[in-house]
């Protein structure tokens, strides 16, 4: 799972998201966008996940930070122009940060603009030097970036987390393509991507023993009650986390314990029992599925840092030159 400020349901009508929320409800099998998981006690529960046993991927990759973002500076280069995706308040963005060589900007990239310039904010306090320029904007779409970043000796999308793993594959090579756009023909990506390990652990990952990832997937429904004036019973649905080998990723669910209807929008929902709502995906790759996919964006894989274990990977890739 990943941390999805970049497309907050604040910013659309109640109408939109209802219409949304419905869409979703009607196909099969249901879904729900994750999106749903961040108000404040989601963002809060998420915050926890990241320090259960279980969940390996924040200090993996934190692990795998510490250890090579010297070295990763050393093949950003000088002079570089960061544009993170995702506004960056956590120690990864800072390590990398700390580590380059007189960088010459930092663009932080979100739609919820609350927490962009909170973020922002807080990083120029500590780097009174770096320039700090937020760009409020859907990074799933295209958007300008500020006309001096021209200037860098390099462009660097960094793109942390294992958010990319939350698309479908289309949508995360259309992602990757305009990474590509943006940087330039100079330019690089530093991405992190989570790995294809045994079932049990991912399971484990997304299905804790303490019940945070079960709170977590619920307080989804207990939002949408709250913005939208929904219905769902909370205590009628249970958490699920399962791996599907056809598509290399682990998906989380909310079963339906009974026969139920919840009222949305003036609609009838109906949920069988055992029924299904599909509330996040998140894709697991091989190094080579990985730079596969990356080979349709027009991506070459330049440097690939893991752990000991091989559970999780921090990529470079750079635009593929032409033969």
């Amino acid at each position: 799972m990943a941390k999805h400020p970049s497309t907050a349901p604040a910013k659309s009508t109640e109408d939109t998201l209802t219409n949304d929320v419905l869409e979703g409800l009607k196909k099969e099998p249901k879904e729900l966008s994750p999106v749903w998981f961040y108000d404040e006690l989601g963002s809060f529960l998420f915050d926890n996940i990241c320090e259960l046993p279980e969940y390996y991927i924040t200090r993996t990759e934190l692990q795998i930070m510490h250890g090579h973002a010297v070295e990763m500076a050393h093949h950003i280069g000088p002079e570089a122009a960061v544009i993170e995706f995702g506004s960056g308040t956590s120690l990864k963005t800072r390590l990398l940060l700390d580590r380059l060589e007189s960088p010459l900007a930092y663009v932080p990239v979100d739609i919820s603009r609350e927490h962009l310039f909170t973020a922002a904010g807080a990083l120029a306090k500590d780097y009174p030097n770096l320039h700090i320029v937020p760009v409020c904007a859907d990074f799933t779409q295209s958007f300008e970036l500020p006309q001096f970043i021209r200037a860098a000796q390099r462009r660097i999308v960094y793109f942390p987390g294992s958010t990319l793993g939350n698309f479908a594959r289309p949508q995360a090579r259309e992602l990757l393509a305009r990474m590509r756009e943006l940087v330039g023909a100079n330019g690089a990506i530093l991405i992190g991507i989570d790995l294809r390990k045994d079932p049990s652990i991912l399971e484990r990952a997304y299905d804790d023993s303490a019940g945070v990832t079960a709170e977590f997937n619920l307080n989804a429904l207990r939002h949408v009650n709250r913005e939208l004036g929904a219905d769902f019973d909370l205590d009628a649905f249970d958490h699920l986390a399962v791996w599907v080998e056809d598509q290399s990723r682990i998906e989380m669910h909310l079963v339906s314990k009974r026969d139920q209807v919840v009222h949305l929008g003036g609609e009838k929902v109906r949920f069988g029992q055992g029924e299904h709502l599909r509330t996040e995906y998140c894709h697991k790759y091989t190094l080579e599925s990985f730079s596969e996919l990356a080979a349709t964006a027009g991506l070459a894989v330049k440097r690939v840092w893991m752990d000991p274990n091989k559970q999780f990977s921090v990529q470079l890739l750079e635009p593929a030159r032409l033969q």
